[in-house]
């Protein structure tokens, strides 16, 4: 029953996004390959920021509360400590769409690229090798990552390097050992800015990239039989 309800979220979120070429061929295959737990992150008309917060993870039909949802909460600040101590990563508590605790994990736009660009450096390298670690040490969980630029440039140019930044990310992730099958991707642009992009220092805050880590079906399902840990 959680599985087709995952599935019609997946569909829903699927049509509201065609038309509009939000969703690369790629993006749909992880939609539904993955029974809807990798589902879009920004879910249907609730993009991340602006006070409306983040549609985070996929629908399973679960109800959050309870002893799973104390246990996921538990895990998920276990994780949060651990992932802390990763050079150049803040890490944050979110609720997602289930209603249970998930992560949100934002990385410093000096560690991970340079202006206008989306290769890794060395010291992004680094950081993101530890994060991959914590992930593969941690396989029930489905992981957004979403890009970010500042206001330079043009509509068209920020898209593409929105999106070549997630996906930088995520192939690098990929590259250390986590599936691509528990990742998705989107570039947001400079639509939700966390400073001010008239100012040399508000800018480099807004390139970023920002990772949300949220419960699968099947921590989900531990949670509920009291089998988390």
């Amino acid at each position: 029953m959680k599985k087709f309800l995952a599935s019609l979220v997946a569909v829903a979120i699927l049509f509201s996004f065609s038309g509009c070429g939000s969703l690369t061929d790629t993006q749909k295959g992880t939609l539904f390959g993955t029974g809807g737990g990798a589902a879009l992150g920004a879910g249907i008309g609730a993009l991340i920021g602006k006070g409306k917060g983040a549609a985070i993870g996929g629908a399973v039909g679960a109800i959050a509360g309870g002893v799973a949802g104390t246990l996921i909460g538990k895990h998920m600040q276990k994780k949060k400590e651990e992932m802390a101590a990763i050079q150049g990563a803040q890490v944050s508590t979110v609720t997602d769409v289930n209603g249970y605790t998930a992560l949100k994990v934002a990385f410093d736009s000096d560690i991970l690229f340079a202006t206008g660009k989306y290769d890794l450096n060395a010291a992004s390298k680094n950081s993101l090798s530890q994060f991959a670690m914590q992930l593969i040490n941690d396989p029930n969980t489905d992981v957004q990552i979403y890009g970010h630029t500042d206001n330079t440039g043009s509509r068209a140019t920020n898209e593409k390097l929105s999106l070549n930044r997630a996906n930088a990310v995520r192939n690098y992730l990929n590259n250390c050992g986590v599936p691509v099958s528990r990742m998705m991707t989107q570039g947001l642009a400079y639509d939700y800015p966390v400073a001010d992009n008239s100012t040399a220092a508000g800018r480099a805050q807004n390139r970023r990239v920002e990772v949300y880590i949220s419960a699968n079906e099947q921590m989900i399902q531990d949670a509920e039989n009291g089998k988390l840990q």
